[in-house]
């Protein structure tokens, strides 16, 4: 069975469904011929925030213990840079309030809510340098409504209580700021006619910070399901990154959410995705046991907490990983991961960690150019030409959700689904294969 013939998922996968030649041909298939500075953050009272009893108020340092808000509205920043060089305005102003999304900034400094030597900026992107005296109040949170649209969903299960579905890569999970319509969310309440939610109070992550849809921890997705005016998210018990594609089961009821939600919250689900690596690990298998939590310097990624100054609040993360593949005389893997834990951007941060960047990922580390040079070290100049051809069609994190498996909610079934990964990653897969392969032995 060829590569391209193999890459069609079934409509309906029955429960307990294990493996189909389809995938083992796949598996198997032979090579074809920042510094403390003195500031002043303050709380003031607007459009009720101040009767969130969690909040602080007056002139108190909010952040000083470190405990990140759950609503900016009202937080108001006066400070002087004492950074040397220029600087972006938005960028500046979310260093300054811990957690914040640079969306959020964005959209109080085009509110002109935002001075700079009290003269009001609406230009996000406008430079500031040291001495300059910065004032802001972060303005109210807008309401987003996640909105029906008739957006086509390959769907492969549903029955009255659950859906599987097989995300396209560079569709958003939910809507967020900036990201308000074309997601799975707009497609799913269309194709269920789900009462129509929106959300408000509470801070998403933006896709303006690169961060869009990340398959965060479950726990914080543990109260989604609703007809309330407090969700965004109908149904979604966990999700996917914006760049990965593959399976993500969906509730249908409320029921059926809070069970699913609990088996995320014991880790029962059974999750296997597959990805092309920069480079190979050593040792081929292993296990990663190395919490994770937000880089301190770079708000949108997240990163192996090794240290007591390298990230912020860390959680407890584990991944198995095992190389099915090596690939282009070792320049690059198709490598097979076990979540245990759902945290944000695991694989993607475990990887970085263990060395091997997922190919295509650029906000850890795996560009083009790290591919290339992997692959280059790896390979004769002769084969330079055409790894270069595999690489350019490199759009995005080279990460699929290839195995889904859980209890059915209301019938106790064990159910598993599988779908392969969609065209263009078996394209740089089979690109690389045409290099070189060579099969792990038990993989």
């Amino acid at each position: 069975m060829s590569l391209m013939y193999s890459l069609t998922c079934p409509t309906l996968f029955p429960a307990k469904r294990t493996l189909t030649n389809s995938f083992i041909s796949f598996f198997h298939r032979s090579p074809p011929v920042v510094t403390s500075l003195h500031q002043r953050i303050s709380f003031t009272s607007c459009s009720g925030a101040s009767q969130l009893n969690d909040e602080p108020h007056g002139g108190e340092d909010v952040f000083s213990s470190g405990k990140q808000r759950t609503n900016y509205t009202g937080v108001r920043l006066e400070e002087s840079v004492e950074e040397v060089g220029k600087i972006r305005l938005d960028t500046w102003i979310s260093t300054r309030i811990n957690g914040i999304s640079r969306a959020r900034v964005q959209s109080s400094i085009r509110s002109g809510l935002v001075s700079v030597n009290h003269r009001v900026i609406v230009k996000t992107s406008h430079m500031i340098r040291h001495g300059d005296k910065v004032e802001c109040t972060i303005s109210e949170l807008q309401p987003l409504k996640a909105e029906s649209e008739d957006i086509p969903l390959d769907i492969v299960y549903e029955d009255e209580h659950v859906l599987v579905v097989n995300k396209p890569a560079h569709m958003v999970v939910h809507p967020a700021p900036g990201n308000a319509t074309g997601t799975l969310v707009n497609a799913i309440l269309h194709h269920c006619s789900l009462p129509t939610p929106s959300f408000q109070d509470h801070e998403l992550l933006s896709d303006s910070d690169e961060l869009s849809d990340d398959e965060l921890d479950e726990s914080s997705l543990s109260h989604s399901f609703g007809t309330n005016e407090t969700s965004i998210r109908p149904g979604i018990v966990h999700r996917l990154d914006k760049g990965t594609s593959g399976l993500l089961v969906v509730a249908k009821d409320e029921h059926s959410h809070a069970h699913l939600s609990q088996q995320f919250k014991e880790h029962t689900i059974q999750r296997i995705y597959i990805s092309l690596t920069c480079g190979i690990p050593f040792p081929p298998s292993g296990r990663v046991e190395i919490p994770i939590g937000r880089d301190l310097t770079n708000r949108i990624r997240m990163t192996a907490d090794t240290g007591p100054t390298k990230c912020g609040k860390s959680r407890y993360a584990a991944s198995r990983y095992k190389v099915v593949e090596i690939l282009a005389h070792g320049g690059s893997a198709l490598v097979e991961w076990r979540l245990e834990t759902g945290r944000t951007h695991q694989i993607r941060a475990h990887a970085k960690y263990l060395g091997i960047p997922l190919m295509g990922d650029e906000v850890y580390g795996g560009t083009k150019n790290m591919a290339m040079s992997r692959l280059q070290i790896k390979n004769s100049s002769k084969l330079h030409g055409q790894l270069s051809e595999v690489v350019g069609k490199v759009n995005r994190p080279c990460l699929h959700a290839l195995t889904l498996g859980f209890t059915h909610p209301c019938t106790g079934e064990k159910m598993q689904f599988s779908c392969l990964p969609p065209v263009d990653f078996a394209e740089i897969l089979t690109g690389l294969r045409n290099i070189s392969t060579q099969k792990i032995k038990g993989s």
